[in-house]
């Protein structure tokens, strides 16, 4: 009998895993559930924690309802018509060194050829915003992934973890493409910030979700040392919580940025959300052993997906770039006014510019 998500005895393959998760993600995309309110328009702590919400359920299905629910306020921002009933949206903006995807025009159409990696919903996405290089810069296109030019390439998503996410290289040859804003506008926009916190919202949801396994242990047993563990991942996760909340006031406060606060708010975010996650990951395992890992595929998977995922932090790296703000932000400033280490200038200087994070977004495909 082949190995199926249903039958939690067996271990599923990575195409069972990828096309259960694709079924969920059609079936959220054509519900309700997927008109997330926008970023900065008054409801941005409910957009962050249905990302948390989803997370919590369920890490795959998350990383394509984020890129669904990012390609929608990315449309919106860029002035361009919101998902149609029945499609499926993915952010494609990775840009690691190589090679890569570049766009040309023949007539009055653009033409995208090259090798795009790390298309989450590759597979199940009906449309695609994709960065390529037009020799002038990099510009962002709308692309429908139904043309013959537009084709996965099979066994480049090897992960275990995130299995399900469905993010293989694409390859392109000569697919028609929509310019959508101009050189930059994808990096440049105020919500591509936002858009990264939301990525951190969805990774807190998988700590939540890692977490349940310790408190479920919790309850059957009456030991010091897991209550230990328990009550310090409760307090590092109502602190992630707290600051997401706290993240998401400021956004709708000033959703243009005009106080050029988000990239300090996005990096300190998102490096506080993947801290989280990996002291969440280090104390269940210490807490509860090999036995969840070994025994609960639920659990394991879980374990897993969280640790491929937070990767899309791009660790000291990302750090680098918040220190250099800070540090930027201080010599600019007249001493009478004092530290303030909560605003700076708007700046794309110390920008992380995609180096190869597997998903699509902020850091994701994108920050």
């Amino acid at each position: 009998m082949s190995p199926t998500v249903d039958n939690p005895t067996q271990v599923p393959d990575s195409t069972a895993l990828r096309e259960a998760a694709a079924d969920r993600f059609a079936r959220w995309a054509a519900s309700g559930a997927a008109e997330l309110p926008l970023p900065g328009g008054g409801r941005t702590r409910e957009r962050f924690r249905a990302l948390v919400g989803l997370g919590r359920t369920d890490l795959s299905l998350a990383r394509l309802a984020e890129g669904h629910a990012d390609a929608a306020a990315i449309l919106q921002e860029l002035g361009a018509a919101p998902p149609g009933p029945g499609e499926r949206w993915g952010v494609w903006a990775a840009q690691p060194p190589g090679p890569g995807l570049s766009a040309r025009r023949e007539g009055t159409t653009w033409l995208l050829d090259g090798l795009k990696p790390y298309c989450s919903g590759a597979h199940s996405c009906t449309h695609g915003l994709v960065t390529a290089d037009t020799g002038e810069g990099h510009r962002l296109f709308v692309v429908r992934t139904d043309h013959p030019g537009y084709r996965p390439v099979e066994d480049t998503w090897q992960a275990l973890g995130m299995a399900g996410s469905d993010t293989p290289d694409v390859r392109f040859t000569a697919v028609p493409a929509r310019a959508l804003g101009g050189v930059d506008a994808y990096l440049e926009r105020p919500g591509f910030e936002h858009g990264g916190v939301g990525v951190a919202a969805c990774w807190i949801g998988g700590a939540l979700a890692v977490a349940d396994t310790l408190h479920e242990a919790a309850r059957r047993r009456t030991d010091p040392f897991l209550a230990a563990h328990l009550g310090a991942c409760d307090t590092a996760l109502h602190a992630a919580l707290t600051v997401l909340d706290e993240a998401a006031e400021s956004i709708d406060h000033d959703p243009l940025d005009l106080l050029g606060e988000a990239r300090i708010r996005g990096l300190r975010v998102r490096a506080l959300a993947e801290r989280v996650c990996a002291e969440v990951l280090d104390r269940v395992g210490r807490a509860t052993g090999a036995g969840p890992l070994c025994h609960d595929p639920g659990h394991a998977r879980k374990v897993a997906d969280l640790t491929v995922y937070i990767r899309q932090h791009h660790g000291e790296r990302d750090l680098a770039a918040l220190g250099r703000l800070l540090a930027e932000e201080e010599e600019v400033r007249p001493a009478q006014e004092g530290p303030h280490p909560g605003r700076a200038a708007p700046a794309t200087e110390g920008r992380a510019v995609p180096t190869g994070s597997f998903a699509g977004g902020p850091a994701k495909d994108g920050a």
